[in-house]
């Protein structure tokens, strides 16, 4: 009876010691983000910025992750005028993500500049840099909360017909009016609950609500089947109508009206120009356009 009185107790102890030492290795992970040093740094003296007027500029722009490592992108001088949909083509590992990611200064230019209306963006206020942008990944980031609140997570004063007009835009409004409590369905961990092309519909939704002048878009269709590809492809054409748009796209038939089509090689620009311009030089381009009719 003493032994069996004893069972219960040590099991527990010892589930005890296993969450306390489970407990310890989170603790020791989040101190290391915490204690993290921010490489990012925002100027003494940063310039507020409110608006987006004019133009983007990439002058001699040159980046490489570690200060003896291999340059990820070299020379980079392109110019994006206000509303202009910019789309970025090349093979894996070519830096497409690397330059969309020197415009919000996730990183910053290892050599040049990157300019908007005329103003370094080093010199800006980051916080106000980064909402002007309204950026959409490859992988959607959900929340395990309503859809309501994932719609309005950039926006949290945003009323409700604010967020279903938002969801029309995106064509995601008829699919949350048929699930169980509609605006107020949780989406379950990262989305669990929702498909690739309904999660992508509601980060379109919710880049559009902050309503930002740029829009960058990274591989926002690559992992979606032919249906859903169709689906959030049509809602980008509406979200980005007279917003400046960076796309990055392996599929080419979502960028082929692009105003301006830039193709990068081993980090460096090889071609630029619209799609029958660049059709007709037959280069990388061409190349990457017969590919994918082969496929």
């Amino acid at each position: 009876m003493l032994f069996f009185n004893v069972i219960a107790p040590s099991k527990s102890f010892s589930s005890a010691y296993y969450n306390i030492q489970k407990g310890l290795a989170a603790v020791e992970r989040v101190n290391e983000v915490l204690d993290n040093t921010e490489e990012i740094r925002q100027a003494p003296d940063a310039r507020p910025i409110h608006t987006f007027e004019k133009e983007i500029t990439f002058e001699n722009v040159g980046f490489r992750y570690n200060a003896n490592g291999e340059w990820a992108l070299r020379n980079i001088n392109l110019r994006i005028p206000k509303g202009q949909v910019i789309a970025i083509v090349g093979t894996s590992g070519s830096g497409k993500s690397t330059l969309s990611d020197l415009l919000p200064r996730f990183h910053d230019v290892t050599e040049g500049s990157i300019s908007i209306d005329g103003t370094d963006i080093r010199q800006l206020n980051i916080k106000q840099l980064r909402g002007l942008m309204g950026i959409v990944n490859q992988d959607p980031v959900l929340f395990h909360d309503t859809l309501f609140n994932n719609i309005a997570f950039g926006n949290p004063t945003a009323t409700l017909d604010e967020v279903v007009n938002v969801a029309k835009i995106a064509q995601i409004h008829d699919f949350i009016m048929n699930t169980p409590q509609q605006y107020n369905t949780i989406v379950g961990d990262r989305g669990s609950t929702l498909s690739g092309g309904e999660r992508q519909r509601i980060t379109l939704a919710r880049a559009l609500l902050a309503n930002p002048p740029i829009l960058i878009l990274d591989e926002a269709t690559a992992s979606l089947d032919s249906k859903s590809e169709r689906l959030v492809q049509e809602a980008l054409s509406r979200v980005m109508e007279g917003r400046t748009s960076i796309v990055i796209a392996h599929r080419l038939s979502t960028i082929q009206y692009a105003d301006q089509i830039i193709v990068l090689k081993d980090g460096q620009i090889v071609e630029s120009g619209d799609h029958a311009t660049l059709m007709q030089r037959q280069g990388e381009y061409a190349k990457f356009v017969g590919l994918q009719w082969m496929q």
